[in-house]
Formats: C-alpha cells, structure tokens, sequence
C-alpha cells in the first residue's frame, strides 16, 4: 500500500506542473507558473519533500521522498526503499526477519496500478486564482472522462513550491500535505542503496 501511495503521489506531483490549457490569459498564467513549478520539482537538480497523505479519514500516512531524475528514496515510519532507476530495494523497519525485498524497476506491479491513475491534461477544465494561503489551481474533469474528477492544488505564491493537494477519484477525496519542500542539493550519494548496511539482511527477489 504504502508503494503504491508513494506512485499516487509522484503522480500528482507530476500532474501538477505537465497541464496544458486553452489559450485565455488565465490558464497562461497557469502554464508558466506550473512551468516553473516543474523546473522546481523535476529539474536535474533533484528535489525532496514531506508528505501526509489522508484518504476520507480512512487511511493516513506520512513519509518523505528525495528523488532526482529516475532515482528514488522514501521512508516512512515502517518502510524505507532505494530505487536506482533499475532496481529497488526496500526494507521493513519492523519486520522481525532481517530481509531486503529487490524488485525490478522496471517490471514493478505498483506502475500497473499507477497507469489507473493516468493523467490527460486535455480532458480537464481548469483556473487558478488567489486565496489567502497562496495560489489555487482546480482542475475539473470533462464530462466522460474516468479516473480522476478533480485536483485542487494550492502552491506557494512567490515560490511556487506545493503546498498541497486534493485530488477526487470516482467519489473517493485524497488530501496530501507537502511539507520541507526542497529543491536541489540531491546527490546521488544520498539515493544509494547502502548495502554495506545489510550484510547480514537475506536479499528476497519479489
């Protein structure tokens, strides 16, 4: 669940800064603010950033990610995982088996559940206007479109760094909070699975 949260919320990421509008002076604006957004968040420098994720008061968790072009780290408070653009390697805190679980990046069941989630900027309507906390971009579903419905996404005013988001599948509300946003200074270093740490962990191959 938790790998598949992770997707969810790279996914968002990501739709956030790729919308592209009809041209009216509103979504311009919208396009080279996501546009910068994207430099920010995706950019070769790299990025990380805290996360809390709340499905309808259901489900709740929160971890944080560091990622820079296909390389990947994110923790929580029961799982840490390593992606190197062609393996990752996870490990659960709590589990009383010393085991590291490798799985092939690209062969990762949680991109099958992450293509349910595919986002089309076309098939949206969306605006952008000023709230008191920053900037408010909604995006609203076309009539026929399946999958996501609705993204509300509040970004930082001058900075354009995420704030949050509400994101709407089917009738189901997920909010994510995005805290310590930091982009650049991600070394490759920093993303490595440090398997000098394991020496004694059975490597399982999922």
């Amino acid at each position: 669940m938790r790998n598949k949260l992770f997707f969810i919320v790279m996914l968002m990421l990501s739709a956030l800064c790729s919308v592209h509008a009809d041209e009216t002076p509103n979504s311009r604006q919208a396009r080279r603010i996501f546009n910068q957004a994207y430099q920010q968040v995706f950019g070769e420098q790299g990025a990380t950033l805290h996360y809390d994720v709340n499905i309808i008061g259901l489900y709740k968790t929160n971890g944080t990610i560091w990622y820079k072009g296909k390389k990947s780290k994110f923790e929580d408070s029961k799982v840490i995982s390593w992606n190197d653009g062609t393996t990752i390697h996870s490990v659960k805190k709590k589990k009383k088996k010393k085991e590291v679980e490798v799985v092939d990046a690209h062969n990762n069941k949680s991109d099958k559940y992450s293509s349910k989630f595919k986002f089309e900027p076309e098939n949206f309507d969306y605006s952008i206007a000023e709230v008191d906390e920053g900037l408010m971009v909604t995006l609203k579903a076309k009539k026929g479109v399946k999958g996501i419905k609705e993204i509300h996404a509040l970004l930082e005013r001058k900075t354009y760094h995420p704030i949050s988001l509400r994101i709407k599948v089917s009738i189901i509300w997920t909010t994510i909070k995005i805290s310590n946003f930091q982009s650049g200074g991600i070394t490759d270093e920093m993303l490595r699975f440090p398997k000098e740490l394991y020496g004694d962990y059975k490597f399982v191959e999922k």
